[in-house]
């Protein structure tokens, strides 16, 4: 039976180089403090060896633990894993964030806590403890949650806020939610609807607000009412369909509707058709995230795409480069698009040859 190859070792590296572990970690981190024909002696060791280096070897120069946290709340999270509806918030933070760390050697870690739990404060410290990371990304509520925010700036770890625009330590970062809740809007004016309902997020979720703000300008600009064409949900499909039924069942109903997440889209799809509402012809429909499954449903849900991934890999290099240059202090805005698919057409007699 063959034997099992002996894993190389950054001390395989030492002893065949005739160095000390920490030169070795030193050639590994690309630190500036070593002399050329040195660094040439080891990585012709790490060559000839094959060996690839580990977390633990690179965290060995004492400066660095070459991790990045993400934090993502966990009910939310658990509760969409487990009825599998197909959101891929997660997935879409660790493409971005992933692979920006990949270019610099890091890892990229999350954790889900609760940030409604008394135990939020104890849960991070353990992370920390743990893991010892060099940066922190926080998703939304957690990024406006000070007990985890003062906590990070405490312990002196460089974080990113995301969807936050409060003044205070970190990163602030935004997808440009008013920006593309303006944008969706606009679109609709376009095509004529004057009537257009918006199902907005909770309260707790500051770009609620902001996606609220970014509609209500752009009726405003165009002289259209807002007044009883607001309604709120929780981002879930129960909450959209309780918040679609409301809007659609008013004397003088909206001609269109955008809804805050792609879930609550799902259920406004949904109620129309109860009601006997064809989309587009009768209601236009835009929502909000794109994930994978607005591309199945009938008719193909016009979307504003937000950029994720692209956010989380911009939170990522400003955390790597934070052993060398200060955290931005401006709002770091990373701006979304709207994808036009078959959910959104001319209003009721607009449309007609």
């Amino acid at each position: 039976m063959a034997r099992r190859r002996q894993a190389i070792t950054i001390k395989h590296v030492a002893e065949d180089a005739g160095v000390s572990l920490q030169t070795v970690s030193r050639v590994i981190n690309n630190e500036p403090n070593v002399r050329p024909a040195m660094k040439e002696r080891v990585q012709s060791s790490i060559d000839r060896l094959g060996y690839v280096p580990s977390i633990a070897a690179q965290r060995m120069s004492g400066s660095r633990s070459y991790l990045l946290l993400a934090l993502n709340d966990r009910e939310r999270t658990l509760a969409d894993w487990r009825e599998r509806l197909g959101t891929d918030w997660v997935d879409q933070m660790l493409l971005g964030g992933m692979l920006a760390c990949d270019k610099h050697g890091y890892r990229m870690m999350v954790e889900l806590v609760d940030t409604h739990s008394d135990h939020v404060e104890r849960e991070l410290k353990a992370a920390i403890a743990a893991l010892q990371p060099d940066g922190v990304i926080l998703t939304p509520p957690h990024s406006e949650n000070p007990l985890i925010t003062n906590l990070l700036a405490r312990a002196g770890i460089p974080f990113a806020r995301i969807g936050s625009r409060e003044e205070g330590p970190g990163i602030r970062m935004t997808m440009d939610d008013e920006g593309n809740a303006r944008l969706a809007t606009e679109h609709l004016i376009a095509l004529g609807h004057k009537r257009i309902g918006f199902i907005a997020g909770p309260d707790e979720y500051s770009l609620s607000g902001w996606r609220i703000d970014g509609w209500s300008a752009a009726m405003e600009e165009a002289g259209l009412p807002t007044e009883e064409l607001c309604e709120k949900g929780d981002f879930g499909f129960e909450s959209g369909a309780r918040a679609a039924r409301t809007l659609l069942t008013r004397f003088d109903r909206p001609t269109a509707i955008i809804a805050s997440s792609d879930q609550m889209a799902l259920a406004t799809l949904q109620v129309a058709g109860d009601m006997g509402l064809a989309v587009p012809d009768d209601l236009s429909l835009i929502s909000f995230d794109n994930t994978p499954i607005v591309r199945f449903t009938f008719p193909k849900l016009t979307a504003v795409d937000q950029p994720i991934a692209e956010t989380s890999a911009r939170a990522a290099e400003l955390l790597i480069q934070a052993h060398k240059k200060p955290l931005p202090t401006e709002i770091v805005n990373v701006p979304g698009a709207l994808v036009e698919r078959g959910s959104t057409g001319p209003a009721p007699g607009k449309g007609g040859m």
